[in-house]
């Protein structure tokens, strides 16, 4: 595949949470390893709230965090003021590891400004209604086709059922 695909990852729950108290309203082994499985070897972008809830850099990925403090720092991170910037860093640090695609991994904000131009989403839909502070928007069907579906496996270190659903952004006049 010679195009770079902008990718958001996100898991949502039935009523469109996806955080609480900067941090996950739930617990996902499974989501956890699609989550990996999904994103190594890629870079990721995320927001600096987003990243201070990780605690560490992510390994085996690029890890470019979204800040407008000058004097964040973190040893494996690098930093960029704007969307813009970030992406265009993921797509030199996606060229130099020879990956296919940019991963874009919250949080909302981050989410807000890059679906617009985001090819494609991997949402892991959990089957649950949760309390939450942070939510992702419905998609619109005439901008977004699901591609695929996969059940993820429901062990003892998940609280909920889920299921990842692939969306692509359908193409113009199709």
């Amino acid at each position: 595949m010679n195009e770079l695909l902008i990718s958001l990852i996100v898991a949502v729950s039935e009523n469109g949470v996806i955080g609480r108290d900067g941090g996950l309203p739930w617990r996902l082994s499974s989501d956890l390893k699609t989550f990996r499985r999904l994103t190594i070897d890629k870079p990721i972008i995320m927001g600096r709230k987003t990243f201070q809830s990780i605690g560490k850099p992510l390994d085996r990925r690029d890890n470019i965090v979204i800040t407008r403090d000058p004097a964040f720092e973190v040893e494996g991170v690098s930093t960029c003021e704007t969307i813009t910037d970030a992406l265009t860093l993921a797509r030199i640090l996606a060229k130099t590891r020879g990956a296919d695609e940019i991963m874009v991994i919250g949080g909302v904000a981050v989410f807000d400004a890059t679906l617009p131009v985001a090819d494609r989403i991997y949402l892991t839909r959990v089957h649950a209604n949760v309390e939450g502070d942070r939510h992702f928007p419905a998609l619109d069907p005439a901008e977004w086709q699901e591609t695929s579906r996969e059940t993820l496996s429901h062990g003892p270190r998940d609280d909920h059922p889920s299921t990842l659903f692939i969306y692509d952004r359908r193409k113009p006049g199709a």
